[in-house]
């Protein structure tokens, strides 16, 4: 179901597939798989996502509703 946040996430920056898909270094083709739920987003990318976005983890991963990433 964290689906859906991704494309939030990239939306409410005004940003394109295709940046967020240079940001990870892979096409815009598969950042869409992504965001459709056609392909597993590894680790790696789900990583540089939180930090890019400045949330956590588990927010994308719809495992809380609090965008505010944890303390360190």
């Amino acid at each position: 179901m964290f689906f859906p946040r991704l494309k939030d996430l990239r939306s409410d920056k005004d940003l394109l597939q295709k940046d967020i898909a240079r940001l990870l270094n892979t096409s815009q083709t598969v950042y869409s798989r992504y965001e459709r739920g056609f392909q597993t987003i590894p680790v790696e990318h789900l990583v540089v996502l939180a930090d890019f976005y400045r949330t956590s983890t588990d927010y994308i991963l719809g495992r809380t509703n609090n965008p505010i990433p944890y303390k360190e």
